[in-house]
Parts: C-alpha cells; sequence; structure tokens
C-alpha cells in the first residue's frame, strides 16, 4: 500500500498543531479558509447515531460550520446500499462544503468495490457500475460538481470496525481497508483532500471498549475523539 505525502505530513504537523488547544486557542481557527462555511453531510448511520453529534459539535463550536444533514443509517456509496449516498446527493442543494462520509455498510454487505474508473469518462459514465462503491463514490463527485461547479468536497473514509478481522485488520485479503483504498484512489484521482479515518483513527482492540457502543458505531467519547481529528482536517485540508 502506498502512502503518500498527505498520509506522512498531515498526522505529523496539522495534528499535533490544532489539537494543542490551549496553547493556540479558538482564534487561529478562525483563521481557517473553512471558518463560518455551509456544510452538507452524506453517509449512513456511523455519521447520523446521536453520540455523533459529540464530533459535529466540535466542527460548530471550533469552525463556526453550519451544517445540514442528508444522512441515513444503512446507507453506503452502492446503489444497492438503502438509501444510498447517491439517492441523498440528488436531493441536496447548493452548499459551501460537501463532506462524503464512508460507512461500514458498503463492506459488511459485501457490496462490489469496483475499480477507481467506475462511472467515469473513462467507461461513458456506464451506469451499471452505479452497484459497485466506487461507481456510487464518482456518481456523488459528478453530481455534486453539477449542483455547484465551485463546490468544495471533503471525503472521510470508513473508520475501522470490529464485527470481523476483516474490519479492522489491513492485512486481510478482502478486508475493509481495500474498499478505503479505493475510496482514496477515486479522491485523488478527482483532487478531493480526504481524511483517512481507518489509519489515523487511532482504534484499535485494546481500546474499543472506551470508545465504541457495539461493534461498529462508536460512544460520544468515541466521536469526540474522531471529532478532533475531523476539526483539525476541516481547518486545514490542504
Amino acid at each position: 500500500m502506498n502512502i503518500t505525502n498527505r498520509d506522512i505530513k498531515y498526522p505529523l504537523i496539522f495534528i499535533l498543531f490544532f489539537l494543542s488547544g490551549n496553547l493556540f486557542g479558538q482564534e487561529t481557527l478562525k483563521s481557517s479558509f473553512n471558518y463560518g462555511k455551509i456544510v452538507a453531510v452524506f453517509g449512513g448511520s456511523v455519521s447520523v447515531i446521536p453520540p455523533s453529534d459529540s464530533a459535529k459539535i466540535l466542527w460548530e463550536e471550533r469552525l463556526g460550520l453550519k451544517i445540514t444533514n442528508y444522512r441515513v443509517p444503512g446507507a453506503g456509496f452502492s446503489s444497492l446500499q438503502g438509501k444510498s449516498l447517491q439517492k441523498q446527493v440528488d436531493e441536496a442543494g447548493v452548499f459551501d462544503i460537501y463532506i462524503l462520509w464512508a460507512s461500514t455498510n458498503d463492506y459488511t454487505n459485501k457490496r462490489e468495490i469496483g475499480s477507481y474508473t467506475d462511472y467515469t469518462e473513462f467507461d461513458g459514465y456506464d451506469s451499471t457500475k452505479l452497484t459497485s462503491q466506487a461507481g456510487g463514490i464518482n456518481y456523488c463527485i459528478k453530481k455534486i460538481y453539477e449542483l455547484n461547479p465551485e463546490a468544495q468536497i471533503y471525503f472521510f473514509t470508513s473508520s475501522k470496525a470490529f464485527n470481523d478481522r476483516g474490519a479492522y485488520d489491513p492485512s486481510m485479503p478482502n478486508g475493509m481497508v481495500k474498499y478505503v483504498e479505493i475510496q482514496k484512489q477515486i479522491c485523488e484521482l478527482h483532487g478531493i483532500p480526504y481524511l483517512d479515518q481507518f489509519t489515523l483513527g487511532g482504534y484499535n482492540v485494546y481500546n474499543k471498549h472506551l470508545y465504541y457502543v457495539d461493534p461498529i458505531h462508536m460512544n460520544a467519547e468515541g466521536y469526540k475523539k474522531l471529532g478532533e481529528l475531523q476539526v483539525a482536517f476541516l481547518a486545514s485540508p490542504n
């Protein structure tokens, strides 16, 4: 697996900088390009359950973000997965920022991962590819730019889960990390900044009892921990 410059520099510089709130204070975040922006969030249950408010409260308090939620439990990027993110984006209006928050649903329901070229100019926007995770991601990106050509899109990758080994072990064949790799590859194709929550979240079998309410969903403390990471990213995504 290739490690990009973003993967290396981001945690070493920006996370340490923005998490040291006692030194720099909230005024530092007001200088962020994204401060006070209007945001739409799309995703599944991991981004919509009540404990996830612990993360979004930090977005509001530290970055002044104004958030509209389109997220639906059970959703994934595949058109076969619940009220998919494709359908959520179809209902969206014009915002400054669009956040695609990947769930675990495509993985847990064994939806096809697909290729990073699914539903792109490379296959003539083949609609039969919308059943794959990759096709769904590319659909969402294309649709958002049709809604607002000046939109800023950010991507939060799937976080680790503990319902089976493949959901957290990056060495397992066909594990969730394969879904995350395609998520990042598509972002790199389109020049979209992403937060690798699977790698950087810091959740593991030793601390999951502190941060997870079940094998997939975090508790309030887990989302607060994740929210700190998200604030650092949103404050300086590039």
